[in-house]
C-alpha cells in the first residue's frame, strides 16, 4: 500500500480527536475507513487496486476546511447522510468532531501537499462554491467505479454512469485539486478515483496515518449489504413520499 511521499507519519496511542487536532489543517486532504456495511463493501471493492488483493484501509475521502468562527474545525465533504427526520445527500460542510467516533471511524489519515496560499484559496472557493450549488452524491456513480476496479484498463475513461452536478467523496476531493493545479491521481478518470487511489497517489506529500488493527466481517457480507442498502433506498423513499403529501417539494 506504499506511495512515494515526502514523508510517512504511522501513528498509534492516540483517540481520532488527539489524532486530528494535531495533524489536520486546511487544505489538507482526509481519509477515513468506516465500520459500517457500506464502508466494507467499497473497502473489499478497492482490493483490486492491490497487487495482493488486500482490503483498503479506506472508504471515504473529504477535503478540511480550518477552524472557524466557532473555534471548531470544519470539513468539507460529498456524503450521504440519513437521519431520523433528515437527508443529506451531496456536498457539505461539517464539524470535525464527526470523525472522531472510533467505533464507527477506525482508520483515518491526514495527507498534507502543502499547497500554498493561492492554490489554497482556489480549493477552499471551489469547495464552498459546490455547497452553494448543492452538488449531489451519485450512487449511480458508485456502480460505474466498482465495474471499473473489476477492469482496470477502463479506469483512464470516463465512468459509464456519470451524471451532471454530481461527485461522490473522492471524486469530489479530486475536483478540487484539479482546480489548483494539482492532478492527484494521474492516469484515473475523475470519476473512477477511489479514496485508496488517494492514498496512493505519486504526488509527494506527506501522510499521517492512525491505523487500528480490526476484524474483517464475518461471512455473508454481500446479502447483509443488498438488505442493508434495500432498506435505506426504501426509507428515503418513504420519507420524500411523506415530505410531499404534507406539500414538501
Amino acid at each position: 500500500m506504499d506511495s512515494p511521499a515526502h514523508g510517512e507519519v504511522i501513528v498509534t496511542g492516540m483517540s481520532n480527536q488527539e489524532f486530528l487536532d494535531k495533524y489536520a489543517r486546511a487544505g489538507c486532504i482526509g481519509l477515513a475507513g468506516g465500520a459500517t456495511l457500506i464502508d466494507w463493501a467499497i473497502r473489499r471493492a478497492e482490493r483490486h487496486i492491490d497487487d495482493d488483493a488486500k482490503w483498503s484501509l479506506w472508504s471515504h475521502s473529504f477535503l478540511f476546511q480550518g477552524v472557524r468562527a466557532d473555534a471548531q474545525h470544519w470539513v468539507i465533504e460529498s456524503d450521504l447522510e440519513v437521519h431520523r427526520k433528515h437527508i443529506r445527500l451531496g456536498v457539505q460542510e461539517n464539524r470535525m468532531e464527526k470523525y472522531y467516533d472510533e467505533k464507527h471511524q477506525r482508520n483515518l489519515a491526514v495527507l498534507d501537499f502543502g499547497l500554498t496560499e493561492a492554490q489554497l484559496a482556489l480549493v477552499l472557493r471551489e469547495a464552498l462554491d459546490l455547497v452553494h450549488d448543492r452538488e449531489q452524491y451519485s450512487l449511480r456513480e458508485i456502480f460505474g467505479v466498482l465495474k471499473g476496479l473489476r477492469h482496470e484498463e477502463t479506469r483512464d475513461r470516463e465512468n459509464p454512469l456519470a451524471r451532471k452536478r454530481s461527485l461522490f467523496c473522492s471524486a469530489f476531493v479530486r475536483h478540487l485539486f484539479s482546480r489548483a493545479g494539482v492532478d492527484l491521481t494521474p492516469g484515473i478518470a475523475d470519476k473512477h478515483t477511489t479514496p485508496e487511489d488517494i492514498f496512493r497517489t505519486p504526488l509527494p506529500h506527506t501522510r499521517y496515518v492512525l491505523q487500528r488493527d480490526e476484524p474483517k466481517p464475518k461471512v455473508g457480507l454481500r446479502a447483509r449489504l443488498r438488505q442493508r442498502v434495500k432498506g435505506r433506498i426504501e426509507r428515503m423513499k418513504s420519507r420524500r413520499k411523506g415530505g410531499l403529501a404534507k406539500g414538501g417539494i
